[in-house]
This record gives C-alpha cells, sequence and structure tokens, in this order.
C-alpha cells in the first residue's frame, strides 16, 4: 500500500489531489491564479470544504480567466452572493474580483504570474525532507515575503500561512514527507522552468 501524507485522509477526492496535483510545479498562469484564490478561499475552513466546491468556483468565476472576472459588477456580485456552490463570504468575493485586477498589473510588468511568483524561490522548487507533519511550518521567509509583496500590489487574502500552503500546492517547495510516495518523485522528476534568478537577500525590501 502506498504510503501518504496524512493530511490526504481517506476521501477519494483529497488522495487524488495528493497524488497528483499537490506538490507538482505549476507555471501555467491560470492554474496559479486559481490556486492563490482557493486557498485564501479556505481561510477558516478545511480544504476538502474547497476542493468539494472547486467546479463550482471554475463555473461561477469565468474558468478564472483573469481579465473577465476584472471586469465584473455588482450584478456579478450579486449573482456569486447567492451561489451556493461557492463560500458566500461577500469579502472573499470582493477579494477574488480585487485579485483579478491585481493579477493583471502584475502580468503587463512581469510578462507572466509565473514569473513574478517563481522568483520567491529563484526560480526553482524548494526540496525539504520533512519526516512527519509536526516539522512543516505554517510559514517561512519566503511565503512572508511573498505575501507582504503581494499586499503590497493590491492582492487579498494573501497572508503568510495562506501564501506558504499555495507554494506548497503549486509546487514551488516539495513538502510531502519523506515516507510519502510522491516525496521522491516530485524531487527527481519535476519540471524546472528558467527563470529571472536573483539572490533572496536582495528582496528583503519587498
Amino acid at each position: 500500500m502506498k504510503q501518504r501524507c496524512p493530511w490526504a485522509g481517506d476521501d477519494p477526492l483529497c488522495i487524488a489531489y495528493h497524488d497528483d496535483e499537490w506538490g507538482v510545479p505549476s507555471h501555467d498562469d491560470r492554474r496559479l491564479f486559481e490556486m492563490l484564490n482557493l486557498e485564501g478561499a479556505q481561510a477558516g475552513l478545511s480544504w476538502i470544504t474547497i476542493l468539494r466546491k472547486r467546479e463550482n468556483y471554475r463555473r461561477a468565476f469565468a474558468h478564472w480567466d483573469a481579465p473577465k472576472i476584472a471586469r465584473f459588477g455588482e450584478k456579478d456580485f450579486t449573482r456569486l452572493m447567492a451561489d451556493a456552490g461557492i463560500v458566500r463570504n461577500r469579502l472573499k468575493i470582493r477579494a477574488t474580483i480585487d485579485n483579478a485586477k491585481a493579477f493583471l498589473k502584475v502580468r503587463d510588468e512581469f510578462g507572466s504570474f509565473d514569473r513574478y511568483l517563481w522568483q520567491f524561490v529563484d526560480g526553482a522548487p524548494i526540496q525539504n525532507r520533512r519526516r512527519a507533519m509536526r516539522n512543516v511550518p505554517a510559514r517561512t521567509r519566503e511565503a512572508d515575503v511573498m505575501s507582504r509583496d503581494l499586499k503590497r500590489r493590491g492582492f487579498r487574502f494573501v497572508g503568510p500561512t495562506i501564501c506558504y500552503a499555495f507554494m506548497q500546492a503549486v509546487g514551488m517547495v516539495n513538502d510531502h514527507i519523506v515516507a510519502c510516495f510522491r516525496h521522491d518523485e516530485i524531487a527527481t522528476c519535476h519540471r524546472q522552468k528558467p527563470a529571472v534568478r536573483q539572490n533572496f537577500a536582495n528582496r528583503e525590501h519587498l
């Protein structure tokens, strides 16, 4: 029997997410935008709750097409607040619309959301060797810096804990525990995309 990270539990949806997505390096702008907003939507809730609503989120938010979301107006907000398929929290819904606007500005400045985000780990996944879930931190220095810069650029629901969960989800960091069958698979087979590399210390001002 395959050994997994304990958080995967026994729910088939969560197991599939753990086995197929979590920790796999992603460089797709739309998926990165989706995951950042889903991690924000999770605040105060369980991740399995968000997973079960994921398809509803895709439908409600134009399949995470940021230019379309950025144009959402009050009619769209009212529609979203009435949508039982997503988390009907007015602050989180407003944040997602604001995040789309901030996303477009970042993409214009850096060429892609991917290039902007991956600079916080110097363009390559951080390969950790955690032996137990208790060894996995809720936040890290890199997540703190990312959070500050995202907030400065107008993103919302992007605190350090949310940012670290996002980094884990999109493979900016490999936090599968070493006994998990996915740890070594990701560590040896991840796809590193060239990015603008810079010394992390030089970003302390962000």
